[in-house]
């Protein structure tokens, strides 16, 4: 089975100044993937990233909060992170196998931080890992498009790290 995980869908990352790639679009996205997770008896995580005590990120920030914009029906399993990769210093790995997960479904932002890095990290911990090519996003960088961003990852991770597939192909 395949738990669902959605990374850092918060206030700050969403509603911030730099607003994320179909950031709309994604939402709906993350919706459904939920909807068909519940359907299927599926697990679903929601990692929250947060920083140090001083930070605009710290513990208990509204901008670490989930966005109310996800249907969440309180049966979800949300957690801090503090490191890009969600498996870093969390029990996401011990709660995936409790939950009797043996893959993971990678969804969030952002593309070049933390849905990249536990891509990478899923399968070394021995996880089936699957990236929904388009449920991910970020923000557009100095030096590349948001678009490029996630189009050069999805290309980069499929194969080596993960399974690329689209949402709508999908099936928990």
């Amino acid at each position: 089975m395949h738990a669902l995980l959605i990374l850092d869908m918060q206030v700050g990352l969403v509603h911030g100044l730099d607003k994320p790639w179909r950031g709309e679009a994604l939402l709906q996205t993350l919706n459904s993937l939920m909807d068909k997770a519940r359907s299927a008896g599926a697990p679903i995580f929601l990692a929250r990233h947060i920083g140090p005590v001083g930070s605009p990120i710290e513990p208990g920030s509204p901008l670490t909060m989930i966005v109310q914009e996800l249907k969440l029906q309180g049966g979800e399993v949300v957690f801090e992170k503090r490191r890009p990769n969600a498996f870093a210093m969390t029990d996401l790995a011990d709660n995936l196998r409790a939950h009797g997960a043996t893959g993971v479904v990678i969804t969030g932002m952002k593309t070049q931080y933390c849905v990249d890095s536990t891509c990478r990290a899923a399968r070394d911990l021995g996880f089936d890992a699957v990236l929904i090519a388009d449920g991910h996003s970020c923000s557009d960088t100095p030096v590349m498009k948001a678009q490029d961003i996630v189009a050069h990852h999805n290309a980069t991770l499929d194969g080596p790290f993960c399974r690329l597939v689209r949402a709508e192909e999908w099936r928990f």
